[in-house]
């Protein structure tokens, strides 16, 4: 009997052997769905830009090669063909580097196409491969985009300097700030060049030797050229090179030579046009006896704060010129209604609006472009910015004329600051032009009124048309209202030179929105506030549950790990905001560090208080609060890295969840294993071997850490 029990015990190695190992189902799943998350970040930041242009191997200059794609418009999806065109980077340097430019053409639905439409975006610093409006135009002729160089094409001048000083600015039309501006153009130049970009190349005379080779290349005689804001300029510029290339021209919004500064009389004047229309508008009238003078007044003495969140007097001068260029609802937030209503609200004592106002532009402004090609471009009127700046013409800090020409050019220091473009000379001025032209001005547009091209350039054009469109503002009001209007108005002049308005009806402009500037700035600070607040209080529960409880079950903290996070980091974030824009002014809202701090703290404090228990040593728990959270901010800070605007709010929150989780999985996975191994050594010493030694408390020093039936979740223990 004796030898019979003894039969039936289990050995040593049988009692030692761990039920489960380090890598539990749960954590197997928790480390594939990491996995995933990680995988698709770095595909958004390592992904090349499938529109991105490369010169061929073997191509030479003027090679274009297409292939069929589909290009989306505001009519719908049309089969197009894109490609690339090469084109030397120097054209004075028969040993030039070669570069490439993407082109899209979508071909006419006619079998008899009229000549085709080459378009010509504004900007300068935009690209010039987006026209909504293409499919209006495809049913008798082709229409072509070719990319702008320095933006579009294989060579794109970044200046993330210059991004950097207008986004650490306090006053961006103060001296510090001008300053920094210029220095930050200088070290983007020298930086080109080292990098060996001939950044003299990028300006508007190479901009239509671009086109020229296009045309060329695809085999038209002559082209038609609709052109808005400062593509006018370029337009103008390929008409006086290549006027047997150009059979008609509209411009839209037309910038004359000299104009990328803003005189602030004219701007005055686009503002008394917006009072008279207030003067006849019941609800516009009833704020105000004299708009001009109450913004004018407003301006002059303008609130710094609305309650404890600072009004920047600069960027809300800016933005409002911006925004006033547009009549169009349409363009709302930065449109004419919305400011207007902004600045009314404020003299009734309402500032919320301007101080809306103020943080969109400091959120626009430091991305608004593409730097260096923007001042590539604006070379052409280096000259009369420096005239404008040095004769005193601004000394109104108040008109918003001044404010944007002050801000465009750092008070005129970019002028010395970026290296004048190839061949801009000869086109500072106007240059009389026999192509046949139409110019189209929208009646209360503050960028480009339509009394400046018709005193600066139509007596220059002794075959051009004006047409100036009451209640209108700038080109994207001229897209976007009667647009049956417009269309017909291009199509007719381009057709036969003839102008017919005649489907035009009168503009009718709002002055007053039923959800302005001031009701958008209470949603969102209510937000922000609802926002923080609940990550405030999600912490502080979570906190209080690990301490009277001891943490949490299995199920509530996997979706504490894995999904709440994403409360937590934007509330953070929103919480930084409010902080951030009212005492510290100079930190951009959208920086790396920015987000890292303000998102991953709280995603790697809350994901750290999901995994924490009660059985844990407080060296484990310092421990694992210092890796949740510090990988949690590495995590943010890449996952901000993977892409732009407030998408990478997202991904950083994303990273900062993957990471922190990950770093605690690791950390599970490592004791598991120094747990298990303690235990096996146990079991397998000899009778009479003593017990591993106990601390205080009984706990055994290391496997007591954690329980042995502890399950494993996407909070894996």
């Amino acid at each position: 009997m004796h030898e019979k029990n003894l039969g039936q015990q289990p050995s040593h190695n049988q009692k030692s052997k761990p039920k489960t190992g380090a890598f539990t189902a749960g954590r197997v799943v928790a480390l594939a769905v990491i996995g995933v998350l990680i995988a698709g970040l770095a595909w958004l930041g390592f992904t090349p830009d499938p529109d991105a242009a490369s010169v061929p191997d073997g191509a030479e200059a003027g090679d274009l090669a297409l292939e069929p794609c589909d290009y989306t418009t505001d009519e719908g999806t049309y089969a197009a063909e894109c490609g690339t065109l090469v084109v030397p980077e120097n054209r004075i340097d028969r040993q030039s580097r070669l570069i490439s430019l993407p082109v899209t053409r979508i071909p006419s639905r006619s079998d008899d196409p009229a000549d085709p439409i080459f378009r010509l975006e504004g900007g300068p610093g935009v690209s010039n491969m987006h026209f909504p409006a293409a499919g209006r135009f495809v049913g008798d002729r082709d229409v072509v985009m070719v990319g702008y160089r320095g933006v579009d094409g294989s060579v794109r001048l970044d200046c993330p300097e210059v991004t950097s000083a207008v986004g650490h600015s306090t006053d961006i039309l103060g001296e510090d700030a001008f300053r920094a501006y210029s220095d930050a153009y200088r070290a983007c130049a020298d930086r080109l060049t080292d990098a060996g970009v001939y950044v003299a190349g990028y300006g508007l005379v190479d901009q239509v030797e671009d086109l020229e080779a296009a045309r060329k290349a695809f085999g038209y005689e002559r082209i038609d050229l609709v052109s808005e804001s400062a593509g006018t300029r370029t337009a103008m510029i390929y008409a006086s090179r290549y006027p047997e290339s150009i059979r008609r021209s509209v411009m839209i919004g037309v910038n004359p030579p000299g104009n990328f500064v803003w005189d602030p009389e004219t701007t005055d004047e686009q503002i008394a046009r917006y009072a008279d229309l207030c003067e006849r508008d019941e609800a516009c009238s009833a704020r105000t006896e004299d708009l001009a003078a109450t913004i004018r007044t407003r301006s002059e003495d303008m609130p710094d704060r609305w309650y404890l969140l600072p009004i920047d007097a600069a960027n809300i001068r800016t933005v409002s010129f911006w925004g006033m260029m547009e009549s169009t609802p349409q363009a709302a937030p930065a449109s004419a209604p919305m400011i207007i209503d902004a600045w009314l609200s404020a003299a009734a004592g309402d500032s919320s609006g301007l101080w809306f106002g103020s943080i969109f532009g400091e959120l626009m402004f430091p991305k608004a472009f593409v730097w260096g090609q923007y001042a590539a471009a604006a070379s052409v009127d280096a000259e009369a910015a420096r005239d404008y700046f040095s004769s005193g013409e601004g000394g109104r800090d108040a008109n918003f004329g001044y404010a944007a020409s002050a801000f465009a050019w750092g008070g005129g220091r970019m002028a010395d600051a970026w290296p004048v473009a190839r061949g801009v000379d000869e086109y500072r001025t106007v240059k009389v032009s026999d192509v046949e032209a139409l110019l189209v001005g929208g009646e209360l547009d503050t960028t480009t009124p339509p009394q400046v091209a018709r005193e600066e350039l139509l007596p220059h054009l002794p075959n051009a048309q004006e047409v100036v469109l009451p209640g209108f503002g700038h080109s994207f009001s001229f897209w976007m209202e009667q647009p049956d209007a417009g269309t017909h108005l291009i199509e007719t002049f381009l057709d036969s030179g003839e102008v017919d308005t005649s489907l035009y009806r009168p503009q009718t402009v709002g002055l007053t929105p039923d959800f302005g500037l001031p009701a958008m700035a209470k949603v969102v600070v209510g937000g922000l506030l609802g926002l923080a607040l609940v990550m405030i209080v999600s912490l502080l529960w979570m906190a209080r549950r690990v301490r009277t409880r001891g943490g949490f079950g299995p199920k509530g903290g996997a979706v504490l790990r894995s999904v709440y996070p994403v409360v937590l980091g934007l509330g953070g974030w929103c919480l930084g905001v409010l902080v951030t824009t009212s005492a510290m002014s100079w930190i951009p809202i959208d920086d790396s560090l920015f987000v890292a701090l303000w998102a991953g703290v709280p995603i790697g404090l809350g994901i750290f208080l999901a995994w924490v228990g009660k059985d844990l040593a407080s060296p484990a728990k310092t421990a694992g609060f210092a890796v949740a959270t510090g990988a949690s901010l590495v995590g943010a800070g890449l996952g901000f890295a993977v892409t732009d605007g407030f998408g990478a709010v997202f991904t950083g929150i994303v990273g900062a969840i993957a990471c922190a989780n990950l770093a605690l999985i690791l950390v599970d996975i490592s004791r598991d294993r120094v747990r298990h191994g303690t235990v096996a050594a146990a079991s397998d010493a000899p009778a009479g071997t003593a017990s591993p030694p106990e601390v205080p408390g009984g706990a055994r020093r290391e496997e007591d850490l954690v329980p042995a039936g502890s399950s494993s979740r996407i909070d894996p223990r």
